[in-house]
């Protein structure tokens, strides 16, 4: 078994593979201010739960767009499985040619999310990812050339009630009408119909630039609320970013 570890802005997703098979996975929120031992005793406590032996994970990779978090989970996997797990870097081999300015300040999970998707699809690619930033990534034959990366729909939202007293905190929904009939429904439409109209005018605006045939690919964890609404045809893959550590795994080995 291998475990993967994808430190995220706003949450830590693990999961559990076998055979690229997806045996279990799980989500903590992203804490700073938490200690090796916090998030340890947090990680074995759900490994027993599910009944999982860390005498059969045989390694582990790591990714994190956190680097206060980074040490403490290297060290906590370690600590876990009695060795160090792989980092993902831009200098791995990723199957994919990173053709960008500055390879190294490309975010990991972008190039993890390229990677996977371009494995599993192969072909040009726009990967979107629903998170805690709305991400852009364009694959055209093999080559990783960059993306558009603009602000995450929960962080817009927060800071639309933060600094609005009138504007309350809602949750957001899939709804049909535009017009809203008071406070709460017009915010709900704003960010429902404002954030497809953003996924489809930028889509649309990589295919003028680059090239007109692509698959669109949507991830992340606002992505079953717009995978319905948004005019061009999408593929929805949740779990792309751990099937890209575990293949990553295998490319490295």
């Amino acid at each position: 078994m291998i475990l993967t570890v994808d430190i995220g802005n706003s949450d830590v997703v693990l999961g559990i593979f076998k055979d690229s098979e997806i045996l279990q996975s799980w989500r903590l929120h992203t804490d700073i201010h938490q200690s090796v031992d916090e998030y340890e005793m947090l990680v074995r406590g759900m490994l027993f739960a599910c009944d999982f032996s860390l005498e059969e994970v045989q390694g582990a990779v790591l990714s994190s767009v956190v680097p206060e978090l980074t040490d403490v989970f290297f060290s906590l996997i370690d600590n876990l499985i009695a060795q160090p797990p792989i980092k993902v870097s831009h200098e791995l081999n990723f199957g994919i040619e990173i053709n960008t300015e500055v390879p190294a300040r490309v975010g990991q999970d972008r190039l993890i999310n390229a990677l996977a998707a371009y494995q599993q699809y192969n072909t040009s690619l726009i990967i979107v990812d629903c998170g805690t930033a709305t991400t852009f990534d364009v694959v055209i034959k093999k080559d990783y050339k960059g993306g558009v990366i603009a602000p995450g729909i929960k962080i817009s939202l927060n800071t639309l009630s933060d600094k609005a007293t009138l504007i309350p905190k809602i949750n957001l929904k899939k709804i049909n009408k535009v017009v809203g009939i008071d406070t709460r429904t017009a915010v709900r439409s704003g960010f429902f119909w404002g954030y497809a109209g953003l996924i489809d005018n930028i889509v649309n605006l990589i295919k003028k630039e680059t090239v007109k045939s692509f698959k669109l690919v949507i991830t992340g964890g606002f992505s079953d609320l717009f995978k319905g609404s948004i005019k061009t045809k999408l593929i929805q893959n949740k779990n792309i970013t751990i099937k890209g550590l575990i293949k990553i795994s295998k490319l490295i080995k």
